[in-house]
């Protein structure tokens, strides 16, 4: 591979000092290699950081507005929707309508990603195959995980569980669950965590998707996450009942989601959406409180969760405007306030899924974008667009920005 020298750019710890950066066979090094001639790119004075990172999103049902119906915008109506839509995917069908979202990510400075993709007796290993060969695809722009997860349940749905094994077993590293979808939810939490130490894979589950505190299942994901050794190797999506709880009952599950290591990633497009549609006035924001959670050591990201489809049917794929609004709905308006929601799409975000050799320092892999922005925090305060995107040191896009024609 080419070695590349990255010159006349800004840091994010030191953004007032110019700077320069060098990749050899796809990471930072601090040296070329003896007899190495590398390539020299100017990169106009910008901002660069580590690429994006998405860590909960579905590309398998993407872009099929054209096929649901929407009325009430709740929560039943999407899945029951998506369900009668998605008896009409066929591999071409997902892969193409994958490939669009992935495609807008990697515009928007995405260079890694988590992707859930169901699996029942419906839909079988279609979507699984199809998100595979994007996968593969794709490999040039974004590194793509798969977490394959019963969206329609899997102790009430027979032959699920066999489907989700042989995917387990052909390329999906990330076991996920759905289990208010199931009529016995932690007895679907229980079985999640078999399969996991099963397969010594992580897992990634929605959880406690709706604004009545009681009910909650999170403290049967602490106990099994302890009671398995999963520490920091377990996630949990959604979760909004988090944001019905009063502080001291919140406070106590925040600790506990600490102490056992499991992790929480806020949706907030998509939870805006769905909650509160029942108040008449004073309607909730129902999205889980991350400034919060991180306060009590729970390690945090935000995402995208859906693009164009029942569950949100709207979003352009970029991390920076989820940032943005997830800044809107916390109160969030500091500089550290600000970088703090940038970290929960880049640094925090590859804490969570374990992402190894993040960073723009030597021996990371040269995964990175550039901004036209002061600083971390004027990134999401200005919701900055990348200029351009690099994976491997390898440039993947280029934007121009826009220029006013005075007359």
């Amino acid at each position: 591979m080419t070695a590349m020298h990255f010159t006349n750019l800004r840091l994010p710890e030191r953004p007032q000092q110019p700077a320069e950066l060098r990749v050899e066979d796809g990471r930072f090094v601090s040296e070329f290699s003896p007899g190495t001639t590398p390539d020299t790119m100017d990169l106009g004075g910008h901002l660069v950081l580590p690429g994006l990172i998405e860590t909960h999103i579905h590309l398998d049902k993407a872009c099929i507005m054209d096929r649901c119906r929407l009325s009430e915008g709740t929560l039943e109506e999407a899945v029951a929707s998506t369900s009668k839509a998605k008896a009409g995917f066929t591999e071409a069908d997902v892969y193409q309508r994958g490939a669009r979202i992935l495609e807008q990510a990697i515009t928007q400075g995405t260079t890694h990603m988590r992707t859930h993709v169901e699996l029942d007796p419906g839909i079988g290993l279609t979507g699984f195959r199809a998100i595979r060969r994007l996968q593969q695809d794709y490999a040039w722009a974004i590194g793509l995980e798969l977490c394959v997860f019963p969206q329609e349940g899997l102790l009430n749905n027979p032959g699920t569980e066999a489907l989700l094994c042989e995917a387990l077993e052909s390329g999906a590293t990330v076991l996920g669950g759905c289990p208010y979808m199931d009529t016995d939810p932690k007895g679907q939490i229980r079985r999640l965590f078999e399969l996991a130490r099963h397969y010594n894979c992580d897992l990634d589950l929605h959880l406690d998707f709706d604004l009545n505190p009681e009910g909650m299942t999170i403290p049967e994901v602490i106990l099994c996450t302890r009671d398995s050794g999963w520490q920091h190797r377990v996630t949990i999506g959604h979760v909004t009942k988090l944001s019905a709880l009063p502080p001291a009952a919140f406070r106590e599950t925040a600790l506990a989601l600490a102490e056992a290591g499991v992790q929480v990633t806020a949706l907030p497009s998509t939870d805006l959406f769905l909650t509160g549609r029942d108040a008449t006035h004073n309607v909730p924001r129902g999205v889980a409180p991350l400034p919060r959670l991180h306060d009590c050591g729970v390690t945090c990201s935000l995402s995208t969760n859906n693009v164009g489809n029942p569950f949100t049917p709207f979003g352009d794929a970029s991390l920076i405007r989820q940032a943005n609004l997830l800044a809107n709905i916390c109160h969030l308006g500091t500089p550290a306030e600000l970088a703090r929601c940038l970290a929960w799409v880049s640094e925090e975000a590859a804490r969570m899924i374990r992402l190894p050799d993040y960073g723009l320092k030597p021996g990371c892999h040269g995964d990175f974008l550039v901004v036209d922005a002061g600083s971390k925090a004027d990134v999401i305060g200005e919701l900055s667009q990348p200029l351009m995107a690099f994976k491997a040191g390898r440039q993947t896009f280029k934007r121009t920005p826009a220029s006013l024609l005075r007359p």
